[in-house]
Parts: C-alpha cells; sequence; structure tokens
C-alpha cells in the first residue's frame, strides 16, 4: 500500500514536470512567432523561469506544514495561470503592446510555482514514509526530469500540430489540474476531511470548466486577435512548422484588390506594387546566361513567375523551407492568380528542405542564382546571411553566372544592408549594390554578385517591364551619401552581427 502510494505521488511529479516544460516551450515558441529573435525569446523565458522556480522554492519553505492544502492550491493556480498564458500574452502583444513586460511577469509567476511544487512534493513523499534525504531526491528528481523529457517531445511534436499554441496550452492546464489535485483527493483522501474534499473538488472542476469554456472559444479569440495586429481583412492563416502565414486583402473602392503575405508578422509583399520589387530582383540576374536558375526562398511564386518569363530558361529549382507556403501559393485563387499558376511549369522543381543545407550538400552550378529570404532578424534566418553560406553559394554560381540577394532596405536598416553586402565580398564573390523604390517596403535593396566584375543591366531579350529599364538601374547603382556605411561587420554563423544590426534599426519602425 505503501509504496503504491508512493508511486502515485511520483506519477504525479512526471506528469506536474511534463506541464511545467510546457509552460516554458509555449511561452518560447510564441514569442518566436510574434517578435522574432528566438534566442532572446528563449534567453528571457528559461533565465526568468528558473531563477524564478529558487524563489518559489525558498517561499513553500513555511508552507510545508500545511503541504496539501498548499500543494492543491498551488497546482491549482499553476494550471489556470498557465492554461491561460498563450491566451493573455497574445491579448497583450494585440492590443496593449506590452508583450516582453507581460512575457516577464508570465515566467517569474509560472516559474515560482514551478518551482514550489518540488519542496512540496518532497514533504508529502516523506509523509507516506520516511527516507533518507539523498534516496528521496533521488526518487523525486528522476520523475521530474523523466516527465520533461516527456512534456518537451509533446510540445513540437503532439500539442502543436493538433491543438495549436492556445489550445495545447490550454489541455495541458487541464492535465495539469486534474494531476496536481489527484494526488490530494486520491493519494490522501483520509487526511483531508469530507469539507476539505468538498473544496477540492469544487476548484478543480471550476478550473476544469474555466479552460474548457477559452478552449470553445479559442478560435474566435484568435482570428479577433489577429486581426488587430493587421490593417486588412484576414483572408487566410495558418501557423506551420516553421512561422505563422497570413494573407491579408482590401478592395479599395476603385475596386482595386491589394493582397499582402505576412511571415510571423512581416509583410513579405504587396500585390499592388510587387512587380517593382520582383522586377528588381529577377531581371538583372538574368542579363547573361540563363540556362539553369536556382531561386533560394521566393515560395510565393512571384520571382519564380519573373524568371519563367524567360523562354530560353530550361530548368529552375526552387528551394524553399516551408511546405504551407508553396501549398499556399499552389492552391489561394489570389495568389495563383499572382504568381500565374508558376508551379505548373514543367520546367519547375521545387525542394521543401533547408537552403543551408541543401547547399551544403553540393550542387551542379547555376547560370543565375536569385537569393530571395526573409531578413534576417533572428539568428535561426541569420545563417543564411552568413559568410560561411555565401561561400557555399558561391559553388552554385557558373562561371559568368551571377548571384542576386534581397538585403533589406539602405534607408531604414543601413547597417544591415551593407553587411550582407560585405559578408558577399568576404565570400570571394565581387559585388554591385543597388536599390529602388517600393512603396509597401519604402528604399530597398539588393548586391548583385559574380566573380568577374557584375554589371547591372537587362537582356536585349526580357520580357516587357511595367517598372525596370535602363535608366532606373542607372540611378539604382547610386547611394546618396546618408545611406552609405562602412562601419560594419561581416556576418558569420558564430558571430551573428546581422541580427543586432537588424533589432537596432528597425525598433523605430
Amino acid at each position: 500500500m505503501i509504496r503504491g502510494r508512493r508511486a502515485l505521488v511520483l506519477a504525479a511529479v512526471f506528469v506536474c514536470a511534463a506541464c511545467g516544460l510546457v509552460y516554458e516551450l509555449a511561452l518560447v515558441a510564441l514569442g518566436s512567432y510574434l517578435v522574432g529573435n528566438s534566442i532572446t525569446q528563449a534567453s528571457i523565458v528559461l533565465s526568468v523561469m528558473v531563477c524564478a522556480m529558487g524563489v518559489g522554492s525558498l517561499a513553500a519553505k513555511p508552507l510545508q506544514s500545511r503541504a496539501l492544502v498548499a500543494f492543491a492550491a498551488i497546482e491549482a493556480a499553476l494550471a489556470l495561470l498557465g492554461g491561460l498564458s498563450v491566451l493573455l500574452l497574445y491579448a497583450a502583444f494585440a492590443w496593449l503592446d506590452l508583450y516582453v513586460p507581460m512575457l516577464v511577469v508570465a515566467a517569474s509567476v509560472l516559474g515560482a510555482l514551478i518551482g514550489a511544487e518540488i519542496p512540496l512534493l518532497m514533504t508529502l513523499l516523506q509523509k507516506i514514509r520516511k527516507q533518507e534525504a539523498g534516496s528521496a531526491v533521488a526518487d523525486l528528481f528522476a520523475a521530474d526530469y523523466v516527465g520533461a523529457l516527456v512534456g518537451g517531445l509533446a510540445f513540437p511534436f503532439l500539442l502543436l500540430p493538433v491543438f495549436g499554441q492556445i489550445r495545447g496550452a490550454l489541455v495541458v492546464g487541464a492535465v495539469n489540474a486534474v494531476a496536481g489535485v489527484a494526488v490530494v483527493l486520491w493519494i490522501f483522501r483520509a487526511e483531508v476531511g469530507r469539507t476539505g474534499k468538498a473544496v477540492l473538488w469544487s476548484v478543480m472542476a471550476g478550473v476544469l470548466v474555466l479552460l474548457g469554456a477559452v478552449y470553445v472559444k479559442a478560435d474566435a479569440f484568435e482570428m479577433t486577435a489577429r486581426q488587430a495586429l493587421y490593417n486588412d481583412p484576414v483572408a487566410f492563416a495558418t501557423r506551420s512548422a516553421y512561422q505563422e502565414i497570413v494573407l491579408t486583402e482590401k478592395v479599395s473602392l476603385s475596386g482595386r484588390a491589394d493582397t499582402r503575405l505576412f511571415l510571423n508578422g512581416d509583410l513579405q509583399f504587396s500585390s499592388v506594387d510587387e512587380y517593382r520589387y520582383h522586377e528588381a530582383l529577377v531581371h538583372p540576374a538574368l542579363s547573361g546566361t540563363r540556362a539553369r536558375v536556382l531561386i533560394l526562398g521566393g515560395g510565393d511564386g512571384l520571382a519564380l513567375r519573373e524568371v519563367l518569363r524567360y523562354p530560353d530558361v530550361r530548368e529552375v529549382t526552387l528551394v524553399e523551407l516551408d511546405p504551407e507556403v508553396i501549398s499556399l501559393a499552389r492552391t489561394q485563387p489570389r495568389l495563383r492568380e499572382l504568381n500565374g499558376g508558376a508551379f505548373e511549369d514543367p520546367r519547375v522543381t521545387v525542394v521543401n528542405t533547408d537552403a543551408f543545407t541543401w547547399a551544403r550538400d553540393g550542387r551542379e552550378p547555376y547560370d543565375a542564382v536569385i537569393v530571395d529570404f526573409p531578413d534576417p532578424d533572428e539568428v535561426a534566418t541569420a545563417k543564411l546571411y552568413s559568410a560561411e553560406f555565401y561561400g557555399l553559394a558561391r559553388r552554385l554560381v557558373a562561371d559568368g553566372g551571377r548571384m542576386v540577394v534581397q538585403s533589406g532596405s539602405p534607408y531604414f536598416a543601413p547597417r544591415s544592408f551593407w553587411c550582407i553586402e560585405k559578408t558577399i565580398r568576404e565570400s570571394g564573390l565581387r559585388t554591385l549594390p543597388y536599390h529602388v523604390d517600393v512603396p509597401s517596403f519604402g528604399d530597398w535593396g539588393f548586391v548583385m554578385a559574380s566573380s568577374g566584375e557584375p554589371a547591372l543591366k537587362l537582356s536585349d531579350e526580357a520580357p516587357a517591364l511595367r517598372f525596370l529599364d535602363a535608366d532606373v538601374l542607372s540611378a539604382a547603382k547610386v547611394f546618396a551619401k546618408d545611406l552609405r556605411r562602412d562601419d560594419v561587420e561581416a556576418n558569420t554563423l558564430v558571430r551573428p552581427v546581422i541580427v543586432g544590426y537588424e533589432d537596432a534599426e528597425w525598433q523605430d519602425f
């Protein structure tokens, strides 16, 4: 009987540890979706929570004399706050502009509650049977660490794909409530008394009812909160394994539709002026030989559309990490209209994988390489703007071929722009930076690179373009004095300085 009761307490330790780690991971994941820079988000959450766990452990010492009541109260609070944490932080981000302060508060409170569990559980174990401190700690932490493993694996492989972030946290909160209160209601039922049982049943039922009610309304809340983040009506939204994908669409009084694609809240294009961006990105790179073309990124198919306008292009390989973006580009009617059904062209091969890994494996060189990645505002993206990556990309450029890289805004983020240019130069390629005006983005820049002296021109066989011509390209090479920067470092894998440049330069915009 004693052994069975101890096993049940250790099982509760296992479940509570799994729930606690899920709460931590949920806060980290939400931050990376909403504000990017996953390293910073993880550092804030983990460091604050670990510190708060220590404080919670100390704060629980006076509660050991009433361990049953204290443990039940802490588990009820942890289940409620942990289950609602993602929803509350999303609301703080969407309506209050208080995300980081709320994140610190949430991590602190959750950490303190998680930390208070251990000394109270130790006390409950000792109530069942006295044990040497070393053996008791070993049993407790074995269950705790194995539970954390299960929670850590369940979060990305089960909770996120099946329930999503908001509902996943609510489900875990419900499990936490049942596991925590069940320890007291079942294992220590003789010590609680009839009144105590009634109170605990009422508390657990109340927590479960509240979490269940929020679960039912979670989709409506998420739609309302998401719409608050965007100026235009949201036409499509999903969270893939890599990012949040949102498509908005607004129709003006003149009847012109403006479709916009956002990845993790960052604008990727507006249908009103995307042709300016994509003409400037693609056509100078195709001014020479172009039988084989490589596009890295560009899963919306708009750069691909421009490449396919050349009949002498024989094959195009497009490498895009997120298959959800490709699926949207293939099936969403407005986006398919914009890219001209480019993915149905038999010349196109799509590879869904990480571009860094794909480039490292070695490939036959291409006549033109078009690099169209999102801005490097976090370490995961910054590796695609590193000296190491450009060294790999250099091998993908055939002799006499050209590579072009979208490089951000030389006006809003000049250090980031010139950091990219310098990093490409350090890979051994010669560079030619240029910039054009894209109204949705502002002043936007690119870097042309090749083994020889790169030329910024259009092919004699270029199709009719709406924006780009020889005069625009000639002016695009000129940078005003206030846009030039030479006080930058090259970006590398071990020193991703571009993330710091991006954060400092874009924070006011």
